[in-house]
């Protein structure tokens, strides 16, 4: 019997030892493949980047996994406690592998053989990190054994915390979010901290299978699997048994976040900014760089300017008539549903969608649309009315016509899709709304850092994503005329020049330019100053002649309207194409007395690790990085930029530029008095395009109003009729939330008298007098001379066409020549 048992014994240890030498071949066969644990130290994982407004608000997150990194240390115990019940609970306590969780999932799979279920795999946390980090989903031995030796070694180099700050921080959770923070934002809108018990559970109860328990799909195996991982939380120990219950009463309570933009209005602005991004960085960076943009975006400004953009073009529009309904849906059943397919504009909730119930004469009967409440479409339906008087402007049809209808009866009938707006203090009263067939674009800028306050690209960004304030190549027309005047101002005339507002041809190539001002009229000899205000275009023509237009092309480009501009003349009445942002970016130095403007919409850029990146102030502040006060001197603020426009000059012009607002083009239009305002029309050939572009001492803004496919405006379609009351409506909203101020005068300058016509020195108590800026040295001409006379016939002729050539003469003005 003993050599019996001896011989067994052996036997045993000789297969033992077989088995073992079997395992350890197997082993080291694994093991030699492995991939290097040591990269988890060095874990980047794609993090979103997340653009702010330039008051921290969040404008927009981008990135293919929706994921932002956090550390241990700020997620909250609750958080970690309902993970650790849910995948986990002895975690701290095991060296990778759990052995008696694995030894439970053996039995439960042989339990299971024949059942159809799913095998438990009985991974821990550090199994998880292993086969997430290092190795593929494959459901094998061999990758399973590999998780194991991985899960030892990665648990001897790295503490618990490190491990579950690498897993809460990877795994999926569904509806693209990755990592806890990115989830907790993208189910519920809180950041990690805000989570309540249920939500912890709820979001640790979706890494076992997504989409299993989709909070709408499947909403009730969602809420029982929160629940369990809520009774294993308080089976730990990690609350309290009363805890429990009343998490579990709670509702799923899963607000998905909105995706896009999430600050109102901006999306014009952040779309360009991620254009930027991408241009200067690469699509990777943007996408899985966890980079931290801070734009210039002023929200108040922002929906200062969409607000007062979108009236402008709707007032155009609906002056023009009734375009007709979006659609037509069956009234058969019920509309609602059918409603409720219809995309209406995200970005201009006070409109919304409605369809024409029944009409009558008075009156106009609506149903509104639907709205889709936790993924299901609300079961009410929510009716109201436009009274007759708030669509009077649709009963003239889409050409603008007369009136073609009386009544309400003539302008839409049952199963008609139409926009309207809720009436402030009236119980389900609505009026007719339509989108507009005109765009414009619109951009506000701080002209002394060239930050861009406000950016609208036109009337929706649901409507059209193209961004007409930086993509729309428009003809600005009148209003580059400033940039002729002022390369005249630094070149040696003055704002009392006399230039000659009169019939010219100019001849090139064969071909015969017959300029003409708007109206068909000429004002005979006027000054420079008339010239800005009245908007007289024979008159710029004669003077960019005069002075050279190589002159003006040089000083378009230094400003940056153009990148290279023609040396044509028909350029100085602005025939050439740039945008909205660049005429803004060449008003804002004047605006600040010369210097140069780089237009950003970008203040600064961090990387994931907080290391600035971009920075757009490029002055240097020199003192300013002392610890402690000792009685040194304040810190200078050194403005490094190029001076591009003599200081002088730039007040010269911005004091024209004011009359056009008090007595030119834009008379009328501005109703801001408690601070100077300076500005120019702009209006195309056949009233294409209208323009206006203005600023105040802190503020320069710049608008076009024009179709996509250039069509004529129609009658009133100027610079002044339609752009410069847009520009009114948002300074006068501007106006309130920043101080009044003066233009800056620079030293030196000196202020003269003199005849509003002939440009020559003014007598005290003389009619007709205006005060006028002159450079030192400079001044009233001694005599009545006119430029651009000596190309023209008799000068008995010019005086019996021009009244006021005659009243200057016969005023004492003196010889023409």
């Amino acid at each position: 019997m003993i050599r019996l048992i001896g011989y067994l014994f052996g036997l045993a240890c000789a297969g033992f030892l077989a088995v073992a030498a079997v395992v350890a071949v197997y082993l080291s066969g694994v093991s030699r493949d492995l991939p290097n644990y040591e990269v988890l130290a060095s874990y980047a994982p794609p993090v979103a980047t997340r653009v702010h407004a330039g008051n921290g608000a969040l404008m927009a997150e981008y990135a293919r996994e929706k994921r932002l990194f956090l550390p241990i240390q700020a997620i909250p115990d609750r958080v970690k406690a309902a993970f650790l019940s849910a995948e986990d609970k002895n975690f701290y306590n095991h060296p990778g592998v759990d052995f008696w969780g694995l030894a439970r999932a053996v039995v439960n799979n042989v339990q299971n053989i024949g059942s159809g279920r799913r095998p438990e795999g009985a991974s821990t946390i550090t199994q998880q990190v292993a086969k997430n980090f290092l190795l593929t989903a494959d459901q094998t031995i061999d990758r399973k054994v590999k998780e194991a030796i991985l899960s030892f070694r990665i648990e001897q180099a790295y503490s618990k915390d490190k491990i579950l700050e690498l897993y809460l921080n990877e795994i999926f959770f569904g509806l693209n979010s990755y990592g806890i923070a990115g989830a907790a934002l993208t189910y519920f809108d809180k950041s990690v901290t805000e989570l309540t018990i249920a939500e912890s559970a709820y979001l640790a109860a979706l890494p076992k299978g997504p989409a299993n328990y989709h909070p709408f799909r499947h909403e009730k195996a969602a809420i029982e699997r929160r629940n369990w991982v809520i009774d294993r939380m308080a089976e730990n120990g990690y609350i309290t048994v009363s805890d429990a219950e009343d998490a579990k009463k709670q509702p799923l309570g899963v607000q998905p976040r909105r995706s896009g933009s999430t600050l109102f209005a901006s999306d014009y602005f952040s779309e360009e900014v991620r254009r930027q991004i991408i241009e200067k960085y690469g699509d990777k960076a943007l996408y899985e760089g966890g980079l931290s943009v801070r734009t210039s975006l002023d929200p108040q400004m922002q929906v200062m300017a969409r607000a007062a953009l979108q009236k402008g073009l709707e007032d155009y529009d609906q002056r023009r008539g009734f375009h007709g309904p979006i659609q037509k849906i069956s009234m058969d059943g019920d509309w609602g549903e059918p409603l409720a397919k219809i995309p209406a504009f995200r970005d201009v909730p006070e409109w919304k969608l409605a369809v024409v119930l029944a009409v009558s004469a008075s009156r106009v009967d609506i149903g509104l649309q639907p709205q889709t409440v936790g993924g299901k479409l609300e079961e009410e339906r929510k009716r109201g009315f436009i009274a007759a008087d708030q669509m009077r402007w649709a009963f003239r049809d889409a050409k603008g016509e007369r009136k073609t209808s009386k009544t309400p009866e003539g302008v839409v009938v049952p199963g008609d899709v139409i926009y309207v707006e809720p009436i402030e203090g009236e119980d389900n009263a609505y009026r007719l709304r339509q989108p507009p067939k005109v765009q414009g674009g619109m951009v506000v800028m701080d002209p002394h850092t060239g930050r861009v306050l406000a950016m609208v690209g036109g009337f929706s960004y649901a409507q059209s994503e193209f961004n007409r304030a930086t993509q729309a190549m428009r003809q600005p027309g009148s209003s580059f005329k400033p940039l002729v005047y002022a390369a005249a101002l630094d070149n040696g005339y003055t704002p009392a020049s006399v230039i000659l507002d009169a019939p010219i041809e100019v001849v090139s190539g064969g071909q015969v330019w017959r300029p003409e001002n708007y109206g068909g009229d000429s004002g005979g000899p006027s000054t420079l100053r008339t010239g800005i205000e009245k908007s007289r275009n024979q008159m710029t023509v004669r003077l960019a002649n005069d002075m050279g237009m190589d002159l003006v092309a040089e000083y378009a480009e230094r400003f940056g309207i153009y990148d290279k501009m023609a040396p044509l003349l028909s350029m100085s009445l602005g025939s050439g194409e740039t945008t909205v942002l660049r005429m803004v970016s060449a008003y804002a130095v004047i605006a600040n007395g010369g210097k140069q403007i780089k237009p950003t919409l970008v203040d600064r850029i961090q990387d994931r690790f907080g290391k600035t990146i971009f920075r757009h102030e490029e002055r240097t502040c020199e003192g300013c990085n002392f610890n402690s006060w000792a009685n040194q001197d304040e810190p200078t603020l050194v403005d490094n930029r190029e001076q591009v426009l003599d200081p002088m000059t730039a007040y010269q012009i911005t004091s024209m530029m004011e009359g056009v607002v008090t007595r030119g083009t834009a008379a009328g239009k501005i109703p801001v008095k408690d601070r100077p305002v300076a500005g120019k029309t702009g209006t195309t050939n056949d009233e294409k395009d209208a323009w206006f572009v203005g600023f105040t001492p802190n503020l320069v803004a710049g608008l076009y109003i024009g179709f996509d496919n250039p069509a004529p405006l129609g009658r009133g379609g100027t610079g002044g009729g339609l752009a410069a009351p847009i520009f009114g409506d948002f300074l006068a909203q501007a106006a309130k939330v920043t101080p009044p101020s003066k233009f800056q005068v620079p030293e030196g300058m000196q202020f003269i008298a003199v005849n509003r016509k002939t440009g020559m020195f003014a007598l005290e108590g003389e009619p007709d007098t205006i005060i006028e800026a002159f450079k030192p040295g400079t001044g009233p001409a001694d005599t009545f001379s006119v430029i651009g006379m000596e190309d023209q016939v008799a000068p008995e002729e010019i005086l019996k066409s021009s009244p006021q050539a005659q009243q200057a003469v016969t005023s004492g003005a003196g010889g023409l020549f």
